[in-house]
């Protein structure tokens, strides 16, 4: 089998290559940019599947930049993949584009709350999501898969995620935003979840690939444990937040996301797929160890 991964550089498209080769498959992974319909069509010549994982995840940036490559980038994908006539595309999303909703966990048939729409990369993602659902209803083969907060080793660009790590594994970041939390996921989980996907995920269809649903108090412990560091004692209020974001203090997109606790189920995942998620504590020592390593 042979197989093309988009972002093959990147903290989850790296893990999945490497999984990919280790299970048999023959990998592509040479950096194609996604605004190059010619060499996307190029690089998937005799190809069964593509893993699109590249993305432009970060919430300061151009909005045009987002645009081209989370939107345009996906379509371009999604032309070149047909014209290949690649079998099977997985396309990785986010969570984001299920929540989160207040009070629960969010699920597959749920939706992100108008404010979030907001950030570039929220509403960019979701477009994406949307133009790979609609290539469903074209005859095209397309699951997606929805990572909550990936954590473990090999974040260097870094993610959000692995600039929060790094923050609180070095001691700057003293302080945590109080009343909001993430689902946090080992990396190797979601890597596997997207080889699930190819094999027994339904076509048009979302899978949420998550682990634990955590306060934001809770992870920075288990990053300060890991790192052999006091956790942040300073809860800071939301409110307080919002006018210290205001100000242009704080990244307004990051606190916008943090109104609501960033939890998400995984059931559908597990049931059709056979998704399993191990405890968070091994990733996020991996991903400490790899960020002091680098220091």
């Amino acid at each position: 089998m042979k197989a093309y991964v988009t972002g093959a550089s990147g903290f989850i498209g790296s893990h999945v290559a490497r999984l990919l080769e280790e299970d048999g498959w023959e990998v592509r992974d040479d950096f194609v940019d996604v605004g190059d319909l010619g060499e996307l069509r190029r690089s998937m010549d005799g190809c069964d599947a593509v893993f699109h994982l590249a993305a432009l995840y970060a919430f300061r940036g151009d909005p045009k930049e987002f645009e081209r490559i989370n939107v345009q980038g996906t379509k371009n994908v999604l032309d070149a993949a047909r014209a290949a006539g690649v079998r099977r595309i997985v396309h990785t999303s986010t969570c984001a584009t299920c929540g989160p909703v207040a009070g629960r966990p969010a699920t597959e048939a749920d939706e992100p709350p108008a404010w979030e729409l907001t950030v570039p990369y929220k509403a960019t993602k979701l477009a994406a999501e949307r133009l790979a659902v609609e290539a469903t209803q074209d005859g095209m083969d397309v699951v997606i898969v929805n990572p909550t907060t990936p954590i473990g080793e090999g974040d260097h660009v870094p993610t959000p995620t692995g600039r929060m790590v790094r923050g609180v594994a070095t001691g700057r970041f003293r302080a945590y935003l109080a009343g909001t939390g993430v689902n946090l996921v080992d990396v190797h989980d979601v890597a596997r979840g997207h080889l699930l996907a190819w094999e027994r995920g339904r076509r048009g269809e979302r899978y949420l690939l998550g682990g634990e649903d955590k306060t934001l108090g809770e992870v920075f412990a288990l990053i300060a444990r890991a790192a052999d560091r006091k956790p942040p004692r300073l809860r800071v209020p939301y409110a307080a937040a919002r006018v210290v974001a205001a100000a242009g203090l704080l990244n307004k997109h990051e606190i916008a996301l943090a109104r609501v606790p960033m939890w998400f189920s995984s059931e559908k995942a597990t049931s059709e797929l056979g998704y399993e998620h191990g405890p968070v504590e091994e990733a996020v020592q991996r991903a400490v160890d790899d960020v002091l390593a680098r220091r």
